[in-house]
């Protein structure tokens, strides 16, 4: 059974950082893509960054880029998220995700991700 578990989350001021975490067991992490994604109060969830599953390639929303950076280490099983001058929009319940098939490319939809960890909070202060 794939769990993922993440961790990291609180509360920041505005301009502050936050790492992320997220630590996946139950089948071969380093054999599939993962993949942060947040949802705000009212709002549908969006991708944020997808990282392949040997770390070469990463791909983020127009929103993180510059400011956050997704890595993983496969020997830890685990994933990160580093967040960086933090914007109060940031605010949401942020959620690791793990690909529905392994080896492939990245995905920036949830339909293509077929585990999901149990959100963290970040809320961010103005």
């Amino acid at each position: 059974q794939v769990q993922l578990v993440e961790s990291g989350g609180g509360l920041v001021q505005a301009g502050g950082s936050l790492r992320l975490s997220c630590a996946a067991s139950g089948r071969t992490f380093s054999s599939y893509g993962m993949g942060w994604f947040r949802q705000a109060p009212g709002k549908e969830r969006e991708f944020v960054a997808g990282i392949s599953w040997s770390g070469r390639n990463t791909h983020y929303a127009d929103s993180a880029k510059g400011r956050f950076t997704i890595s993983r280490d496969n020997a830890e099983n685990t994933v990160y998220l580093q967040m960086n001058s933090l914007k109060p929009e940031d605010t949401a319940v942020y959620y690791c995700a793990q690909r529905d098939a392994v080896f492939t490319t990245i995905a920036a939809t949830p339909c293509r991700y077929d585990y999901w960890g149990q959100g963290t909070q970040v809320t961010v202060s103005s």
